[in-house]
């Protein structure tokens, strides 16, 4: 099984070196494709320097296009028979992946969520930001009458066959319900295992929005309906 890592950048000069370095640690990618999304911050001449070392392959945003469009960029120069999603901004800890592979490996998942909610350690902080993850979640189950609990989790893992015939739009952080809507439509076999979860918050540079969250509850609306 070839593992292929995901990893959508933009500005972030402060961990991009450091979060490399842990998925390097867990000697488990095949390969690390990293999309810059136009940083300007200095991000992009330090992934300049690391290109084709290490198992890393850049790939270059002239502007910022959003998560969404990043992902899909690495997803599809991805060359793994399993794609891996990893945030470069260190809230997530990439020493949670065998946990995260074990369910496809084993055979019984075709997708696993990595859930900052079933009692994996976390930092304690943003109450708010909590709630309305679960709402989003609680919305989720309702429309696609699924028990999910985490639908925006960062970390999504699944076999590239999940990706036949799945045209995805999303620019943004709309890609998380866009993603997860299709999914459960194709009745994919999805796992949820807990996660170790060190959030940062806005003083730190967390670029969610509220606006984020009304986006996504018209993007689980409209293909609950919608391909």
């Amino acid at each position: 099984m070839k593992l292929s890592v995901i990893i959508p950048v933009y500005n972030e000069i402060e961990s991009i070196r450091t979060i490399l370095k842990r998925v390097q640690e867990q000697n488990l990618a095949h390969e690390i494709i990293v999309v810059d999304d136009g940083s300007k911050d200095g991000t992009r001449d330090i992934l300049k320097e690391m290109d084709g070392k290490d198992g890393v392959r850049v790939i270059l945003h002239e502007r910022n296009q959003g998560k969404g469009a990043a992902v899909r960029t690495g997803m599809a120069a991805a060359q793994g028979d399993v794609l891996l999603i990893q945030d470069a901004d260190l809230e997530y800890d990439p020493r949670d992946y065998p946990t995260l592979l074990r369910p496809i490996r084993e055979g019984v998942a075709d997708v696993v969520y990595g859930s900052r909610f079933l009692g994996g350690s976390r930092r304690v902080t943003m109450f708010w930001h909590m709630v309305a993850n679960q709402m989003l979640t609680f919305m989720t189950n309702i429309l696609y009458d699924t028990i999910l609990t985490d639908m925006e989790t960062g970390y999504k893992v699944f076999r590239r066959e999940v990706l036949n015939g799945m045209t995805l739009r999303a620019n943004s952080f709309d890609f998380e319900p866009e993603f997860t809507a299709k999914i459960l439509k194709r009745n994919f076999r999805i796992f949820e295992t807990p996660i170790t979860f060190n959030p940062r918050d806005y003083s730190q540079g967390k670029k969610i929005k509220l606006r984020d969250a009304f986006e996504a509850v018209w993007t689980l609306l409209k293909y609950r309906f919608v391909e």
